[in-house]
């Protein structure tokens, strides 16, 4: 492990005012959105909206690091130049998914556990050497009726870690996703007693299997209550509730924390990650990881049509541009009015 080349690489992908691209949609999920304009989801069709993403110039200004999926790290640009090469060329970290998805837990009902730590040790070599730098793992946890149950968190806290320490054996920084699920109806007030319970088995197992925090970057959550919940919290409120957990739980050794948007609207996302930032400094660099939150209007314009693609970079462009300025504290509502 090259401390060094840890540290910087996750320092390089917290510039300020910088976030992530989240573009690790696994065949499966890239396969719905595609469907949801009418696209076919054959390799053509995904390496041209990739290469749409990829190519927006400007973008290099507000995104440090795009997260890919294994398919896409070994793709190219319509020019010819390897994915990843065209990334770093512009000054943004290539980063890839090495999770193979969350599977149903044995003896455990509905709660699920992520696969795919057989054989991360080699799969991490040869990702490296196609170019990527950083890695996710995701794991999720649900709010249910008596869940999560222990058993969950701390086996996905395990997984978590053992895949942190490969990582960084390879000189990949890892980023840590441990998702707490919006998908039920309970209350801000929940989702922040049970995110503290897993951010805190995390960061203990983290320690057990001797991960260096200054060499890898969360990605949680944000508290929010359930979309199922009658009681939605208001902007300052999730800001407010994020923050008290993560003070709580996360040790200021861990250089930044890039969060999912998990359901969220675009500009609510926006929105949140802006009224955390102007409560700064905090003891670590907050930014975002965004997938839909920063796609979903590129993928609107675009519909799969080549003389859409000016309009959908612009739709992107303008959505990395509102989250960076978050990133900083810095965004207005009124920048949702610019084109």
């Amino acid at each position: 492990m090259n401390s060094e080349t840890l540290t910087r690489t996750a320092q390089e992908i917290m510039a300020d005012g910088k976030g992530i691209l989240a573009a690790d949609e696994s065949t499966g999920t890239i396969t719905k959105r595609l469907s949801s304009i009418d696209v076919e989801s054959t390799e053509g069709n995904r390496q041209a909206y990739r290469n749409l993403l990829f190519t927006t110039e400007g973008v290099a200004q507000h995104i440090s690091g795009v997260i890919l999926y294994e398919e896409t790290l070994y793709q190219a640009a319509d020019d010819g130049t390897p994915f990843p090469k065209l990334l770093a060329d512009q000054g943004i970290v290539p980063g890839i998914k090495v999770d193979k998805g969350a599977k149903p837990l044995a003896l455990s009902g509905d709660e699920k556990i992520t696969e795919g730590l057989d054989g991360l040790r080699e799969r991490l070599a040869d990702y490296a050497k196609a170019g990527a730098r950083f890695a996710k793992w995701r794991a999720v946890i649900d709010i249910a009726d008596d869940q999560p149950t222990d058993y969950c968190i701390d086996v996905n806290a395990n997984a978590l870690a053992r895949y942190a320490a490969l990582c960084q054996e390879a000189d990949i920084v890892p980023i840590v996703e441990p998702e707490v699920l919006m998908d039920g109806g309970h209350d801000i007030a929940v989702c922040e007693a049970v995110t503290g319970r897993v951010l805190k088995a995390v960061f203990d197992a983290l320690n057990t299997q001797q991960v260096m925090l200054e060499g890898m970057l969360l990605k949680p959550n944000m508290i929010i209550a359930g979309k199922k919940s009658a009681r939605q919290a208001d902007v300052d409120a999730v800001a407010e509730a994020t923050l008290r957990c993560l003070k709580r739980y996360v040790p200021a050794s861990v250089p930044g924390i890039v969060f999912l948007s998990g359901g969220q609207s675009d500009e609510l996302a926006t929105a949140h990650l802006d009224a955390m930032n102007k409560r700064g400094p905090h003891p670590w660099k907050l930014s975002f990881s965004y997938g839909r939150a920063l796609q979903a209007p590129a993928l609107a314009a675009w519909r799969g049509e080549p003389e859409n693609v000016p309009a959908a970079q612009a739709a992107y462009l303008k959505r990395a541009r509102n989250n960076g300025a978050a990133a900083a504290g810095r965004y207005e509502s009124t920048m949702e009015n610019v084109a």
